[in-house]
């Protein structure tokens, strides 16, 4: 189902009444955000999503109907345990910014993770846990960096590094700042707290949920529907704040998350597209190389290929798969026709056009 069909929240934005406007926007914040990840929520949260939004159920109401609806679920697929997820950590997101609290720490970072994945980390993987610092180094083929990946920081810096820069955010003085300056500032220390991934899982809805509670401390007014249909932008903003490769004439830059924040927060209207990040050196193969091709090269050579012999033939996870799948349709690569188990893909550009 269409994700904008979905969660179309705009009958709500026709009424003007304020306290539901104020849900409708944490709601759109709160799922827009699973897209960073790949994944969409079930129609069942959507409907529950918008009896929260009229009053006539709590969050916590919200968070225990998902509890008894996932626990009655008989035999379920991998893809089911990730709208699982969605829908979960769709609620936490939408109850934790909808509360008038923050600390300004580590902890305070570390907390709104736990929150988010308790219980749900487990099913993804035996190394992430919620509320943990990630304890082993990563790193992650990016679309937007043609496979290539941000250096995060190594697991035995974590702490200390956070450490750092929070106390180094802490002691800033805004107080002399004109207001576009500010929101540039504060961007930069939420790409640098983005670019440590103190978390194995779920590191960029942690750190989005943060940074939104930290500008409202501000006293920004944050504009958290921007996150309904760009919050893969975000992402892959923060990935070129973060990325250089000297030898090819790449640096880091702000720009594009500079771009995101005045939207969030300066009422701007800049335009966000995610094809104006994407880096291209030499000879471009649009998605995502490895030792033995990319999923492009093999949807190309065998049009009934299935993501699991994708992921068995490159070496990288299912969850990977999917999420550059949808990468090459949302771009214009392939398409579907048929169902997903009796389909085929259908090449609509080649990887040169």
């Amino acid at each position: 189902m269409d994700k904008k069909k979905l969660s179309n929240f705009d009958e709500y934005k026709k009424l003007s009444e304020p306290s539901k406007t104020e849900k409708v926007g944490i709601w759109e914040a709160a799922i827009g955000l699973q897209e960073v990840d790949g994944l969409k929520p079930s129609a069942y949260l959507i409907e529950n999503a918008k009896a929260h939004i009229d009053g006539d159920i709590t969050i916590n109401e919200v968070k225990a109907r998902l509890e008894d609806y996932y626990k009655t679920q008989g035999k379920r697929t991998s893809d089911d345990e990730r709208t699982e997820e969605a829908d979960k950590v769709s609620a936490r997101i939408a109850e934790i910014l909808a509360e008038k609290t923050f600390a300004f720490s580590p902890a305070e970072l570390i907390t709104i993770h736990k929150r988010l994945f308790n219980g749900i980390l487990d099913g993804v993987t035996t190394m992430a846990k919620a509320g943990e610092i990630r304890g082993y180094n990563i790193s992650k083929d990016e679309w937007v960096l043609n496979g290539d990946t941000v250096y995060y920081a190594s697991a035995d810096s974590i702490e200390a590094t956070l450490d750092y820069d929070f106390a180094t955010e802490k002691s800033f003085d805004y107080s002399k700042l004109p207001k576009e300056d500010i929101v540039k500032h504060i961007a930069k220390f939420i790409s640098g707290i983005w670019q440590i991934h103190p978390f194995g899982e779920g590191n960029t809805r942690t750190i989005a949920v943060f940074a939104i509670k930290y500008l409202r401390k501000f006293g920004f007014n944050v504009d958290n529907a921007l996150f309904a249909n760009n919050s893969w932008y975000f992402r892959n903003a923060l990935v070129r704040a973060n990325y250089v490769l000297v030898n090819s004439g790449i640096h880091t830059t702000m720009e594009f998350l500079n771009r995101f924040f005045g939207n969030l927060v300066l009422g701007q209207n800049n335009a966000l597209k995610n094809r104006e990040m994407q880096i291209k050196i030499g000879t471009v193969n649009i998605l995502v190389g490895t030792v033995n091709g990319t999923v492009f090269d093999l949807i190309k050579s065998n049009n009934a290929v299935t993501a699991m012999e994708i992921s068995g033939h490159l070496g990288i996870s299912l969850r990977t798969v999917k999420r550059k799948i949808k990468e090459l349709k949302e771009n214009g690569y392939i398409e579907r026709v048929g169902s997903d188990k009796t389909g085929s893909w259908r090449m609509v550009r080649k990887d040169n056009e």
